[in-house]
């Protein structure tokens, strides 16, 4: 009990929670300024009206009701960045634990292939993306005049809604050198006497990826799924600079574009709470819209969180 505790013992323990707590000082200063109050301020500021200028106007559910309801913008965001959490995230994980079997395989230059497929991840995204636009144009691009030289139309890539999303997709399976650096890494750590008791077992190339490989990696693909699911959903200098370049559109000084080109197909949940929020100073329904984003993002973790043994069993 604590009230037969001798004055030295409470005394003791005290300088222990003191001491806890100074080492614990610096994470929780980080997380009371740089997420705890940012998080409260927004939930705060989606039930007000406010431009930035002039103090806070409570407006209760208005901002809710106005973006789910009639800002045109918001569910064509929606399902772009679904499909983008979805499909581009899939093909990045799959690309790059292709190539990392790929140059764990490989006798020699394994050097240079690592090199080569790293560099690209080293582009700045702009750059890479006005590279990408350049190499896609339907109507001079190199892609599209190979395709045209055996015979294949070729689509209109960034001009075209059915495939801008493809596109940007394949920009970000381009620069894949951050997973295949990380799935070497875990591939190299596999223990080499369970593929060799495999072996020793009659166990196929396929069985012995399904049912050793898979199991040692599953953590790492779990980590890659969850950092891609949200880099998804923070995409927004891509499809940006994408849709500028294609509609020919490079917005000067005071200049406002309205991102989604074409036919809001590669509009992105922030490219809607920049849109709102910092060119037309609607900081209330900004809130609204970074809050869905944020609660996506901690439902798409806590699924995969829950689901983190599915490989485990699935090779078992």
């Amino acid at each position: 009990m604590a009230g037969t505790l001798s004055p030295e013992l409470r005394a003791r323990r005290r300088r222990s929670t003191l001491r806890t707590a100074a080492f614990m000082s610096p994470w929780l200063i980080g997380f009371s300024v740089f997420f705890a109050y940012p998080l409260v301020s927004t939930v705060y500021f989606s039930f007000t009206k406010y431009d930035g200028f002039r103090p806070p106007v409570f407006n209760g559910l208005d901002n809710w009701t106005y973006v789910f309801s009639d800002l045109p913008m918001f569910w064509p965001a929606m399902r772009n960045t679904l499909w983008l959490v979805v499909i581009m995230v899939a093909c990045r994980v799959a690309f790059g634990l292709g190539i990392g079997l790929l140059i764990t395989k490989i006798k020699l230059g394994t050097g240079v292939f690592r090199t080569l497929f790293y560099l690209p991840y080293l582009a700045p995204p702009v750059a890479a993306t006005l590279a990408f636009v350049f190499l896609l144009n339907p109507g001079t691009g190199p892609v599209n005049t190979l395709l045209d030289a055996v015979g294949v139309s070729g689509p209109g890539w960034f001009t075209d809604p059915a495939w801008s999303k493809p596109a940007l997709t394949a920009l970000a399976v381009w620069g894949i050198g951050d997973l295949m650096v990380i799935f070497m890494a875990a591939l190299l750590d596999v223990p080499r006497e369970q593929y060799e008791a495999a072996e020793l077992d009659g166990a196929g190339a396929l069985a012995r990826f399904r049912h050793i490989t898979l199991p040692n990696i599953s953590p790492i693909i779990l980590f890659a799924v969850v950092t891609g699911v949200i880099q998804a959903m923070q995409f927004y200098t891509q499809p940006l600079v994408a849709g500028k370049v294609a509609s020919g559109v490079m917005g000067g000084s005071g200049q406002q574009f309205e991102p989604g080109y074409p036919d809001k197909s590669t509009l992105t949940l922030p490219q809607v709470i920049y849109n709102v929020g910092f060119q037309r100073f609607d900081y209330g329904t900004a809130c609204v819209v970074a809050l869905v984003l944020f609660a996506l993002s901690m439902a798409f973790t806590a699924l995969l969180m829950r689901r983190r043994g599915g490989l485990i069993e699935a090779g078992d």
